[in-house]
């Protein structure tokens, strides 16, 4: 249903709500499979953190839940400016929050020996090392705006509730391999320099910014769609667009200021646990213990091998 005689208020932000089975059905799945895998987790022995889990249950599902159901959800197919923000939150926070979750070592943490094995040979296997190869991550989580915003794929989201359905999916899908294929807090087929990921952060900015460029001077989208609806209130379309365009290249520079902030971070960490294991290769004997690192997965020798190669 889409709201076009109700005005979006500021009491709206917190007053206006609506079902929706699909964005309910991912919430209640992910957030039962977690759970059940965190506890059986814990009940083997493993060190699971609880604020991963938080971040995963309240930054990652809360987030999607809310940008399904609350006001984003009921005015996205009506203020263009409303499905921007929609979109954002569903390239960048939900997934980030879902891959610093670490959802890959709850569930292994869960499983048994065998069921361990056939998680690590698809996370390391070949179809693993092209997904979270830098440039195929990067070149999804850009082109993706581009192609949904100017082409004919954003007016059939706002007609058909079943491709915008599928299309937030897809957009949460393909955020959440770029941040696990960048966080790297779960074993991924190949683990690559965090200065790397700084370096295509600060690309991915200018990306952001220049599609907001091309929105704010280029021509109205959707604009058959957007002037059927007959709505009276709020800006025009071409201010709603304007608006929409200031939020993708703002907004979207801030998270990806905040980003920044974590790669360097663990940057600053990367390069610090290579300094300690050079040190200590340096001062073990030819069989020694293999030297252990920041992450768990590469503590395992077995899996240290693996994933690393």
């Amino acid at each position: 249903m889409i709201a076009t005689e109700t005005p979006l208020r500021m009491a709206g932000l917190v007053s206006s709500w609506r079902w929706d089975g699909v964005t309910v059905l991912v919430t209640a799945l992910l957030g039962i499979g977690y759970a059940i895998c965190f506890v059986r987790g814990r009940q083997r022995g493993e060190r699971l953190s609880t604020g991963r889990a938080v971040c995963f249950a309240v930054g990652g599902l809360g987030v999607w839940l809310y940008s399904g159901l609350g006001f984003i959800g009921v005015y996205s197919d009506t203020l263009f400016w409303v499905r921007a923000l929609q979109v954002l939150i569903l390239l960048y926070l939900v997934p980030f929050a879902l891959a610093a979750g670490a959802p890959f070592t709850v569930l292994r943490a869960a499983l048994g020996p065998a069921g361990r094995k056939r998680l690590d040979a698809m996370l390391s296997g070949d179809v693993a090392r092209v997904l979270t190869h830098p440039a195929t991550a990067s070149v999804l989580i850009l082109l993706l705006p581009w192609a949904l915003f100017l082409s004919p794929w954003y007016e059939a989201v706002l007609r058909h509730g079943g491709v915008d359905a599928l299309t937030r999916i897809i957009v949460a899908l393909i955020g959440f391999l770029y941040f696990y294929s960048r966080l790297q807090i779960d074993p991924v087929a190949k683990h690559f320099t965090q200065g790397l990921s700084l370096l295509i952060t600060i690309a991915e900015s200018l990306a952001d910014g220049i599609l907001g460029i091309v929105l704010w001077l280029g021509p109205l989208v959707a604009a058959g769609y957007y002037s059927s609806l007959g709505r009276t209130w709020g800006p025009d379309a071409r201010l709603d667009q304007t608006i929409g365009a200031g939020i993708l290249w703002l907004l979207g520079d801030l998270l990806g200021l905040v980003y920044s902030l974590v790669v360097m971070r663990a940057f600053a960490a990367d390069e610090t646990r290579k300094a300690k294991e050079t040190d200590a290769e340096l001062d073990i004997e030819e069989d020694g213990e293999p030297v252990s690192s920041g992450l768990w997965w590469e503590n395992d020798p077995q899996l240290r091998e693996r994933f690393r190669r």
